[in-house]
Formats: structure tokens, C-alpha cells, sequence
């Protein structure tokens, strides 16, 4: 019997070598020639760096893009811990658009980390005071509002398990903070795009659920921000279905305008529902993930310029490119984003950069193994 479960034991490491070795191969064997990751300084090793990109340790993991008047003034605030500057930036950010949605995630994850550095003591202030202040001094100012109800959703993910008690405490705290700046802001669909992160906690119904989405219709029917956090209600992992998160993803791209971004939706629900172990090499070839890059490229292509949204979806590509071995034109959407990595699908990870740093790598590795270089890369 000693000798079977030896036997058994040897098996079950063999059968999980292979999985293993299924998963890795796309990233391991190309069509033309091999390609891995190798110790920097290695003579096969492609540098990032020949490419104008940013170093590992430099990559800003607070936003997906640049937006310089954002940071200027995070800068002040956590250095000053005065919230006058945020309050000024936020009021003269137009309320139905995405740009004000992110500097809102921005000063809420600036405040709760901040908590999370600093959680205070007896002679020691807790980080984020300046938020606390901006609430206590200006409780009628719909930004700060609006802040305070996502640091609360942030604090509620970052710090209990979603279910527990506290968790809920929390999020229940969230929901009025969201009614109230809500009520401050009559036109600002950013309170009700807060509740949608409530809602999913809480677990709402879907006809509750509909009644915020209904309301964020009515303010911002195009804003990918909301559309992206209404997303995750619909998948299976949380109140919906594959099939729903599907067809709402895939409406979304119908009725998308001219422009809009909205057409890279179900590039998002394809990655939510994502198996967490894929055997089938030709899954990022198939005809559901191509078809959704297909839309994605599509919409970064017609977007403006200045839309604050194409960097979140060009992150997104540059995920699926790498995986689907399209090297050339995932290098074209890295040296449109690189330098920040505040976006999924890295910040899943503990450690955005250096999940970021690692597909970059793999991206120049592919890219120069099938005859590209700096020279050849289009800027």
C-alpha cells in the first residue's frame, strides 16, 4: 500500500507539472522563435528601457493616465493636509463627466491609504484628517460629498471582508453618505455611481439596482466609468450571470455614440469571466476575445483624444494583445499608457508595477523576437 501511495503522490505532481506547463506555454513557445523572461543583463534580454519606457520603480499606480492638475493638487493636500485646493479642483471639474468620477476615486484613495499608513494614536494624527475637516468645515460642498461617501466604499473593500459585519456597517454608513451628496448635487451622477459599488456589497435586488442605474441614465448616459462599475453587479461572481454581464456589456457597445468608449465594454465583461485556469491555448484567439479587442481597438481609435477614459481601456488591451501574441500592436498601446498603471487589470494584483512590468516585458520580448525594434515601433 506504501509503494501505491507513492505512486499516487508521483502521479498527481505529474498531472500538475502539465497544467502548469499548458498555462505557461502560449508565453513560452512562439511561432518564431522562444520567448521568456530572462535576468536583466542577460544578452537575450529585451530592455523596456530602449523603448522610452518608464522604470519599474517609477510607474504611478494612483491613476490609469496623466492628469498633472490632479496630482499638483494631491501633492498640496497631503503635504499641507489643507483640502482647499481639492475643493476648488472638484468644483471646477464638470459634474457629468469621467474626468470628475476619477479625481473623486483619487482623493478617496488618497484619503484611505493615507488611514491605512497612518491609522493614529495618542500623539500621532490619522492620515486623511484634511478629508474630516473638509466634511466638518464645508458640509454642504457636494465634492467633499462625494469624496467621503467613496472613501467610505474604499475603507469597507480595504478593511473587512465583504459579508461580515463591519462590512456592512460600513457600506450601510456609505449608503447615506451617498444619499447626501446626492441631495447636494441634484444633476451629479457620481453619488449614484458610488452606489453602485454600495449595491453590489449590500447585495440589492436587481430592481433596486436598476433604480440607481436608472438614475445615472438620466444624468450620464454615456459615462464608461459607470457602465464599467455597474459591470460587476452583472457578473457571475457577484449578483448576475456570464450571460448577463454578456448582454448588458454588449447593449452598452449598441447603443454606444459615436466616439464613445462604450463600444470596449465587453472587452471588460470578457475579462471578468475569465477561467482562472485556461488549458486551451487558442483562448485568446477565439472568436469571443477577438471580437471584443476587435471593438475595443475600435473605440480608443474614434474616442477624443482628452476622453480620461481611453487610458483605462488601453490597459485593457495591452492585457489581452500580450496574451493573444499581437506584439506589435500591444507596443502601440503601451507607449500610449505607460508611466501609469492605476487601472485594471493590474491593480488586482498587490503589485500593479510590477504585474504591469511583467507584460511590458513580455510584450518588447515578443515584439523583438519577431523582427521589431525602437526603430520600427511607430510613435
Amino acid at each position: 500500500m506504501v509503494w501505491f501511495a507513492c505512486d499516487m503522490e508521483i502521479l498527481w505532481v505529474l498531472i500538475a507539472l502539465l497544467m502548469i506547463g499548458f498555462v505557461l506555454m502560449p508565453f513560452l513557445r512562439r511561432r518564431r522563435g522562444a520567448v521568456g523572461l530572462v535576468p536583466p543583463g542577460h544578452p537575450d534580454a529585451a530592455d523596456p528601457a530602449n523603448y522610452g519606457f518608464a522604470r519599474q520603480e517609477e510607474l504611478d499606480v494612483r491613476m490609469p493616465g496623466p492628469d498633472q492638475d490632479l496630482l499638483d493638487v494631491l501633492d498640496v493636500v497631503q503635504r499641507t493636509q489643507d483640502y482647499r485646493a481639492a475643493q476648488q479642483l472638484l468644483a471646477g471639474t464638470p459634474a457629468d463627466g469621467e474626468q470628475r468620477w476619477q479625481r473623486v476615486q483619487a482623493f478617496a484613495g488618497a484619503a484611505s491609504l493615507e488611514l491605512a499608513q497612518r491609522p493614529g494614536g495618542v500623539s500621532e494624527t490619522p492620515g486623511g484628517q484634511w478629508l474630516r475637516v473638509w466634511r466638518s468645515e464645508a458640509p454642504k460642498d457636494a465634492g467633499g460629498a462625494a469624496v467621503h461617501a467613496e472613501f467610505l466604499v474604499q475603507q469597507a473593500w480595504r478593511t473587512a471582508a465583504p459579508g461580515s459585519d463591519e462590512f456592512r456597517i460600513i457600506m450601510e454608513e456609505a449608503k447615506a453618505a451617498c444619499g447626501e451628496a446626492a441631495l447636494l448635487a441634484p444633476g451629479d451622477p457620481v453619488p449614484y455611481i458610488v452606489e453602485l459599488s454600495v449595491a453590489r456589497g449590500l447585495g440589492y435586488s436587481q430592481q433596486e439596482f436598476e433604480q440607481v442605474w436608472l438614475k445615472i441614465l438620466d444624468r450620464a448616459p454615456a459615462h464608461m466609468g459607470a457602465h464599467l462599475a455597474a459591470l460587476h453587479y452583472w457578473c457571475e461572481k457577484w449578483h448576475g450571470s456570464r450571460q448577463q454581464a454578456y448582454d448588458f456589456a454588449e447593449a452598452a457597445a449598441a447603443r454606444a455614440p459615436q466616439g464613445s468608449l462604450l463600444a470596449a465594454m465587453p472587452l471588460f465583461a470578457v475579462f471578468e469571466h475569465l477561467p482562472e485556469v485556461n488549458l486551451v491555448s487558442g483562448f485568446y484567439q477565439s472568436e469571443v476575445v477577438s471580437k471584443a479587442v476587435h471593438g475595443a481597438l475600435h473605440a480608443v481609435h474614434s474616442a477624443r483624444p482628452d476622453d480620461p477614459m481611453t487610458a483605462h481601456v488601453r490597459h485593457m488591451l495591452v492585457f489581452f494583445l500580450v496574451r493573444s501574441e499581437r506584439w506589435a500592436e500591444a507596443m502601440s498601446q503601451l507607449i500610449q499608457v505607460d508611466g501609469h498603471v492605476g487601472a485594471l487589470p493590474w491593480t488586482l494584483s498587490p503589485d500593479p508595477a510590477a504585474e504591469f512590468a511583467v507584460y511590458r516585458a513580455l510584450a518588447v520580448a515578443g515584439y523583438e523576437a519577431n523582427g521589431g525594434s525602437p526603430a520600427t515601433l511607430p510613435h
